[in-house]
């Protein structure tokens, strides 16, 4: 008995391992959310062949045509590179400042407020090879452009074409051209990683602190110092965004702070504003409301607040002899022991009829539809009421 009872064990686990086997090979074939529903199908088909046909194309991993990206980002080197420019201050050692890029016949090129501050008189050196001299003749510190006007022969001005940054998608592809570590005409490539971002601008606000920059892009593709003013470009190779800056963490004192997977754009349709105005008047007159809010409500600020709902822009103070204080919008005024945030405060919860998930998204709209002097229609949240507001909007001081 013994003896026939031993090789029935073996049968048995044999048996056991073939049908885990079978359901680890099916298992990676099928959507896990049926491979899994009836394990005992593994077992009673141990010998079951999936065709290739039998698979859902759902199933079916997409292969890119890595030729025909290859192409694409070729022909887009080829074509816009020609138009990006490294900027550098007029000293010896050349030492670069950063990166722009051409917008028109006459000159005129695009970089960051912050590669020319303080210098008024820079290098521009073309990917041809050609030098020259450039004048800084506007600059704006809420967003963090300037343009610098150059006198160039013809055939070395390639004005880059712009795009429209409210069409873009996360996760679309995009390319970076621009002069990291003073390597010029680098590329990277990446993916819009989010949009509609906001940073603290380089305008020191009434009472201290700094006005926000809003309309920024988030994304991926390797961005390092040197790069800022740089075009951030789609497929089509227009312009979506002017590169800015980038987020890094615990980087040691005085060393140059690395990509991190995270950079930020300018989105171009706020170029489209500020730019002619630079030329024309040196400067750009924004929208101005006069309020401090928080960009994102969490949960904790939610409760501690005493809000119906974590959606909006919550105003946590109003400027004095601003536009939202003699529109009579309400800062917080109860001190909340939790959080350190004063309750009270208004909720906007939408603009002109557009909803705002946060304050990002009111910045956003003023920046790319509205100007000093326009009246906009504030939907809020006082005391869990809905009210509305009409505010004329000032210009920031």
């Amino acid at each position: 008995m013994k003896r026939i009872m031993l090789p029935l064990a073996y049968i048995l686990l044999l048996f056991s391992l073939f049908a885990c086997q079978s359901l680890t090979n099916i298992s990676s074939l099928i959507p896990l959310e049926s491979s899994l529903s009836t394990p005992t199908l593994a077992a009673d088909n141990v010998n079951f062949q999936v065709k290739p046909t039998d698979i859902p194309s759902l199933v079916q991993p997409a292969i890119p045509n890595l030729v025909a990206l290859e192409d694409t980002l070729v022909d887009i080197y080829e074509s816009t590179s020609p138009g990006v420019v490294a900027i550098r201050v007029l000293t010896d050692s050349g030492r670069g400042l950063g990166s722009g890029f051409v917008i028109d016949e006459e000159g005129h090129i695009l970089t960051n407020f912050h590669v020319i501050e303080g210098v008024t008189t820079l290098e521009v050196d073309f990917a041809s090879g050609y030098k020259t001299r450039g004048t800084v003749i506007g600059s704006d510190t809420d967003s963090d452009l300037a343009v610098i006007k150059i006198e160039a022969p013809p055939e070395e001005l390639y004005p880059l074409p712009f795009g429209d940054s409210s069409e873009i998608q996360v996760g679309q592809t995009v390319v970076a051209i621009g002069n990291p570590f003073g390597l010029s005409g680098t590329m990277t490539l990446g993916i819009v990683s989010a949009f509609g971002r906001t940073l603290q601008s380089l305008h020191e606000a009434p009472g201290g602190g700094l006005f926000t920059a809003g309309d920024i892009i988030q994304t991926d593709a390797a961005i390092n110092p040197g790069n800022s003013g740089g075009p951030l470009l789609n497929l089509d190779g227009e312009v979506i965004g002017v590169n800015r800056a980038i987020r890094t963490y615990n980087f040691t004192e005085g060393e140059e702070p690395l990509n991190s997977g995270v950079g930020f754009a300018i989105a171009i349709n706020l170029v489209k504003r500020v730019a002619p105005s630079l030329i024309s008047a040196s400067a750009y007159d924004y929208p101005y409301l006069g309020i401090t809010s928080l960009d994102d409500l969490s949960l904790v600020q939610q409760e501690a607040l005493r809000l119906p709902q974590p959606n909006g822009a919550y105003v946590i103070a109003v400027t004095p002899g601003s536009p939202a204080e003699k529109a009579g919008l309400h800062g917080g005024e109860e001190p909340t022991d939790e959080i350190g945030l004063y309750a009270g405060g208004d909720l906007i919860i939408a603009i002109d009829g557009k909803t705002v998930y946060q304050f990002g998204d009111l910045l956003s709209y003023l920046l790319n539809h509205k100007s000093p002097g326009d009246t906009v229609t504030l939907t809020l949240l006082r005391d869990a009421q809905e009210m509305q507001l009409d505010l004329v909007l000032g210009s920031r001081p």
